[in-house]
């Protein structure tokens, strides 16, 4: 049976899925920050590319370990908006041997549906399928297949670098933040009227995973524990409140909340409370199987 491989390179994150037929081998999550200051600058850090870069190497000898055959690896947000992103891409052809796909959008919603809707019943459906990414959120409607995608420019590290300047983040700068991301919702309901009749809200990625860590107080990451856990609105509004009125070395307490990722997270809380605000979202499924499963998918015979 073929060992596959799928590497995605985020704004936030880079991460990596090793998995032989049915069986998930290997599954990593390192933040890298490789979209650090792409939003005000054009550009991917020279810094945070050989960080990136560096994770890129552990995944190869992860890879050689497992015998994989076959890879794939994307970029998403932060090298769409990087005027140099083909710096990163040579560097990484050259540890990992394939170059990275450039997603778009909409292409990296399609894959994020796929695989956070393959073990769910369709009857659950029709869904609607949230990414809060780094730099870029993207939303999918449908059932067994996509049947509308949206990529908006939000995301935990783009709000935060944009609007969360206070330590902890002021009122207004936390007011400014939900207002942006309120305003890219108000466009899905108005181009998507599908989005509020979904039956089941599927919520992925690092801050809708990190703040049910937070409500469930989970000392250790745990899969088992965190996939399809449900997700209430009072509940996150209960973690954003916690966590955006802590200055950081008092939020890095917080039980769920990797250390690596306390310094967006606020900005990532911003997007999911003005999207449970926009859309009148009671509670929503997370999902710990995400864009790397549908990539995965992909390269299955």
């Amino acid at each position: 049976m073929s060992v596959l491989a799928a590497i995605d390179c985020g704004t936030n994150s880079t991460r990596l899925l090793i998995r032989e037929g049915a069986r998930t081998v290997d599954r990593r999550m390192v933040i890298t920050r490789l979209g650090r200051g792409v939003d005000a600058t054009g550009r991917l850090d020279p810094e945070a590319i050989e960080r990136t870069v560096a994770v890129l190497r552990d995944f190869r000898v992860a890879m050689d370990e497992h015998g994989v055959t076959g890879v794939r690896i994307t970029a998403t947000s932060a090298a769409r908006d990087a005027a140099n992103a083909e710096v990163f891409f040579d560097a990484a052809e050259t540890v990992i041997g394939t170059r990275p796909e450039l997603l778009s959008g909409e292409e990296e919603g399609r894959l994020s549906f796929a695989g956070a809707t393959a073990d769910l019943d369709p009857s659950q459906g029709p869904f609607l399928v949230v990414d809060i990414g780094g730099g870029s959120t993207e939303c999918m409607v449908g059932t067994d297949r996509v049947e509308d995608v949206r990529s908006f420019d939000i995301g935990c590290v783009r709000l935060t670098e944009k609007h969360l300047a206070s330590d902890p983040p002021a009122p207004e700068e936390l007011s400014n933040a939900i207002a942006e991301a309120q305003g890219w919702f108000d466009d899905l309901l108005r181009e998507v009227p599908a989005a509020t009749t979904s039956r089941t809200v599927v919520g992925l990625a690092g801050t809708i995973s990190t703040v049910a860590a937070v409500e469930i107080g989970l000392a250790e990451w745990s899969r088992d524990a965190l996939h399809h856990f449900t997700l209430t609105r009072q509940a996150i509004e209960e973690v954003f409140r916690t966590l955006a009125t802590e200055p950081l070395a008092d939020r890095l307490h917080n039980p769920g909340l990797e250390a690596a990722r306390a310094g967006v997270i606020v900005g990532g809380c911003c997007a999911l409370v003005a999207l449970v605000r926009t859309l009148g979202i009671d509670e929503l499924l997370v999902s710990e199987s995400d864009i790397l499963d549908g990539m995965v998918a992909s390269l299955e015979p």
